[in-house]
């Protein structure tokens, strides 16, 4: 598989825009031709997933239908909109020895992506590799596997008939962790490894890649109601927050609210929370204020709970919520609601996460979002690239130098 994405990454390296959009318009166009197959694809998977004991939370990931078919395929029409990352100038100039020297992107090469539950992903992330001029190499989970056969099988009869190799994509269908891990070693063959997933996937992939890792995806994001917080506001960015979609990254995992505000402010936000079927945990402090809260453990801080519930914590104050953000955080996404506009300039000053809100959802993470036409994850790390990683992060870059018989003297 590897040798066979190195061959397809070398006709890839020189596809004009041109022949990547014609081959992405393919795919999607034999995505939906293929419609039946792979949700009956889908329907094996869920049925198996049922009969596994996966969560009501894990099958909502896995589950696809009609409408989430047709929003892969557009998805794929809206990257081919995109402006091709690899036609952009990243500077040029003329040293003192006459030496004319360029700096143009590049693709990565060879990416190796590791994700669990959600077969969009197997879509999206094609897509976008290619649209960049990369191969890619999934690895989907294990309860996600026929309906990620049935979606590449139908990408690459896509690409078989376009300029690009049918290769440019290939699906890991072997579920052993041995083959995982060799795949996580391949550091011949894959330039670049993405994991998306939750935090134990992760987690795995650092300990044992030896090929060089993007982390991304581990959301335990906050939101700070301050004590100058506008309450209706704060309901309806909490609720969108945690109820909208709550097992995906972006979605809230605690409430901070400033002891100033929680005795108006926490009843309401429970109760409403508790409404929409969300199983609040809090402390004895926290229960006192409001008969909502469930007693949890301290734990539940640490915890993206991918789930409908959520942990919640009376703080003294700003720097209480600074600090507890700064030990529970995982860099991902962190909102605060507030109508002060010098509080909400230091939020954004004293927060280090990859995305800091004021007065809006952190469901706004996204790469379509933030119009990038769609991300190959949302890197929590500081290095190459970080939040939605749109089509420039799976780009690097090389300088060319042109001269005419300069020696260094």
């Amino acid at each position: 598989m590897g040798t066979e994405a190195k061959k397809a990454g070398k006709v890839l390296r020189r596809s004009s825009e041109q022949q990547k959009n014609e081959a992405l318009r393919l795919m999607a166009k034999e995505l939906l031709h293929h419609s039946k197959d792979i949700l009956d694809s889908n329907r094996t998977d869920l049925k198996n997933g049922r009969e596994n004991g996966l969560s009501d939370a894990m099958l909502e990931r896995l589950t696809l239908n009609e409408a989430r078919l047709r929003s892969m395929a557009e998805g794929i029409d809206k990257i081919i909109g995109l402006k091709d990352p690899l036609t952009e100038g990243l500077g040029e100039w003329t040293t003192p020895e006459g030496l004319r020297i360029a700096r143009r992107s590049v693709p990565l090469g060879v990416i190796g992506i590791i994700y669990e539950s959600r077969p969009n992903v197997t879509a999206d992330a094609s897509a976008l590799c290619i649209k960049a001029g990369n191969a890619v190499i999934l690895r989907g989970g294990k309860e996600a596997m026929e309906s990620n056969k049935a979606i590449v099988k139908a990408l690459q009869q896509g690409l078989s008939k376009s300029d690009l190799p049918a290769k440019s994509i290939q699906l890991i269908t072997d579920p052993s962790r041995t083959f995982a891990a060799s795949f996580m070693q391949a550091n011949e063959y894959i330039d670049c490894l993405i994991p998306r997933g939750g935090a134990g996937l992760i987690k795995a992939v650092l300990t044992q890649a030896t090929v060089p890792v993007i982390e991304t995806g581990t959301g335990n994001c906050h939101i700070y109601v301050h004590e100058d917080a506008d309450l209706a506001m704060a309901e309806q960015i909490l609720l969108n927050g945690k109820v909208q979609r709550p097992s995906v990254c972006n979605a809230l995992e605690t409430l901070l609210i400033d002891k100033n505000a929680a005795a108006e402010f926490l009843p309401v936000l429970a109760e409403s929370l508790v409404n929409e079927g969300v199983e609040v945990i809090g402390g004895e402090r926290e229960k006192q204020i409001s008969s909502s809260i469930t007693i949890g453990e301290v734990s539940a801080y640490d915890t993206e709970f991918l789930d409908l519930k959520i942990a919640v914590k009376v703080v003294e104050g700003y720097d209480q919520a600074l600090e507890h953000i700064e030990k529970y955080s995982t860099g991902h996404s962190e909102v605060i609601i507030t109508d002060s506009y010098h509080t909400a300039l230091s939020f954004q000053e004293d927060i280090d996460s990859a995305q800091v809100y004021v007065n809006a959802s952190t469901r706004f993470s996204d790469g379509e979002m933030f119009g990038f036409g769609g991300e190959i994850g949302i890197s929590t790390q500081k290095l190459h690239a970080r939040g939605p990683m749109g089509l420039n992060a799976l780009t690097s870059y090389k300088y060319t130098i042109l001269g005419n018989g300069q020696i260094r003297k």
